[in-house]
């Protein structure tokens, strides 16, 4: 009798590719949120092994911070390129909310911003490196704004981080995009108001 072993491709195995896992990883936290998401979660979904899954990545929060600055780069809202020098002020920062609520609402299954919901979990270490850029973002916000309003600098940028991060909480809730825009046009145009 002759058996063969199904479960076991045959040749050389497959390389893994961390840009790849990079890519699923960031979908894994996108989804379900850091702290839903456990290292059997990611070596499973990745194919590996735990322990090259440490030598890879380091922990769970190294391939969190990798997901992080690929996310940045790919899906997030491009602050700098939306606040280019010479924007008119309200128009630039009423673009920037109605770009989130478009990225936050796109996918109904991983709404939100990766970032801004990484603040609140619990690894300090993931945490920290979710608070770097939403912090980073902030600085962007507040030295565009006083390039022209340096009175409102602070608190306008304040406010503009604020409707971020409530509509990133209301897409994880599932608010889809056009329910996000409402808020994010009513917020661009509270901003019109205070810039007259």
């Amino acid at each position: 009798m002759i058996t063969t072993n199904l479960t076991r491709p045959r040749g050389r195995p497959r390389r893994f590719d961390p840009e790849s896992a990079v890519v699923t990883a960031q979908k894994l936290f996108q989804a379900r949120g850091y702290d839903a998401v456990s290292v059997a979660d990611l070596t499973q979904a990745l194919g590996i092994n735990p322990p090259s899954f440490y030598a890879a990545f380091g922990s769970k929060a190294g391939l969190y911070a990798r997901a992080l600055c690929r996310y940045t780069s790919t899906e997030g809202v491009p602050i700098t390129e939306i606040l280019r020098q010479g924007a008119p002020l309200a128009a630039a920062l009423a673009q920037v909310l109605e770009e989130a609520a478009r990225r936050y609402g796109a996918d109904p299954a991983a709404g939100g911003c990766l970032a801004i919901e990484g603040t609140r979990c619990s690894d300090p270490e993931a945490r920290e490196a979710a608070l770097r850029l939403t912090e980073g973002a902030g600085i962007a916000l507040r030295d565009f704004i006083a390039t022209t309003r340096p009175e409102l600098a602070e608190c306008l940028a304040d406010y503009v981080v604020t409707v971020m991060t409530g509509m990133s909480t209301m897409a994880r809730q599932g608010h889809d995009r056009d329910r996000l825009l409402v808020s994010a046009r009513l917020a661009g145009e509270a901003i019109a108001q205070t810039l007259r």
